[in-house]
């Protein structure tokens, strides 16, 4: 099948942009029908704003918190908030009362 560039408009800004031979061979490949709605950088936001800001697959860093391990007196950090009177574990401790438990 032999493929030709298109030019497209973006549902999202208006812009017009072409659907290249070699995307257009991608997407047949691929088994999609459909031709794409939005413009390469509506696109990649579009997969920033769902995904995060690493784009499409990756997602941005988890918040850490600076904590002070309850067994070993090691500083570490830890996805969440420490609270008071709970224990936190660097990861070492963590796997051995985790193992031990």
């Amino acid at each position: 099948m032999s493929f030709e560039d298109k030019s497209l408009q973006c549902s999202d800004c208006g812009a017009t942009f072409t659907f290249g031979a070699e995307e257009q061979e991608f997407f047949a490949s691929k088994g999609y029908t459909n031709e794409p709605k939005r413009c390469p950088s509506c696109r990649q936001a579009r997969k920033a704003e769902r995904y995060g800001d690493g784009g499409y697959g990756y997602r941005s860093r988890r918040q850490m918190f600076p904590a002070v391990c309850a067994q070993c007196g090691k500083e570490t950090e830890v996805p969440f908030q420490p609270r008071e009177g709970r224990p936190v574990y660097c990861s070492e401790c963590y796997n051995k009362v985790r193992l031990s438990g």
